[in-house]
């Protein structure tokens, strides 16, 4: 399984990772960031990034650098070979997701559709 996360994406990560740390010391699993698809949003997909110490069972788990990653087992195979980045400008600022799995985006590039059955998306209000 192949997502990968630019620099700055692992930074802000980590970053978040640290603002949210708890007392760990009883816990087995460790803080990490969920990615999943659900879906949703325009285009019939979303993408979903969640910090979490509580995966799912089946999650598939990926470390890159300083950053845990649980990868929804479901949402993995629309999921390969995405490159998550953090991009900051002045009228949008976030995580950037580059799906070579995507046939078509919507403009706020959060939602997807694919060509294998993706669900009826919902108009942007």
């Amino acid at each position: 399984m192949t997502v990968t996360l630019t620099e700055k994406a692992e930074f802000r990560l980590w970053a978040f990772l640290r603002g949210s740390a708890t007392d760990e010391s009883n816990s087995s699993t460790k803080k990490g960031v969920r990615i999943s698809v659900k879906s949703g949003g325009c285009s019939g997909y979303e993408y979903g990034i969640d910090i979490t110490s509580k995966p799912q069972p089946d999650d598939l788990v990926i470390q890159q650098g300083n950053v845990l990653i649980y990868l929804d087992a479901k949402s993995a195979p629309l999921l390969e070979g995405v490159v998550v980045d953090f991009v900051e400008g002045v009228m949008d600022s976030g995580f950037k997701f580059t799906n070579p799995n995507a046939t078509d985006t919507c403009g706020c590039g959060k939602s997807f559709k694919t060509d294998d059955g993706t669900p009826t998306g919902v108009p942007c209000s």
